[in-house]
């Protein structure tokens, strides 16, 4: 496995921590907004700090954690505890 599979951060988060579920919770929010209250501005204010979330949670986190040297700490730690003695 090459390393960059293995220090992809979702493969460490949740079912429900997946870009799948964050962008769809994310498009699900702003267009009930939308469909429940048809007015733009309450749209718009859902829309920004959802969007941001989205942002950060899809773009920067994943490339933080990478650049932290956390996973490839916790997968030599694995690695450790799999290791027969």
């Amino acid at each position: 496995m090459s390393e960059s599979n293995s220090l992809n951060p979702w493969n460490y988060k949740p079912w429900w921590c997946q870009p799948w579920s964050i962008l769809l919770t994310g498009v699900t929010a702003i267009a009930g907004s939308w469909l429940l209250l048809h007015k733009i501005w309450i749209t718009i204010l859902v829309a920004l700090p959802i969007l941001t979330w989205m942002g950060f949670f899809l773009l920067i986190w994943p490339q933080l954690m990478r650049e932290s040297g956390i996973l490839a700490k916790y997968e030599e730690m694995r690695k450790q505890h799999e290791s027969p003695k």
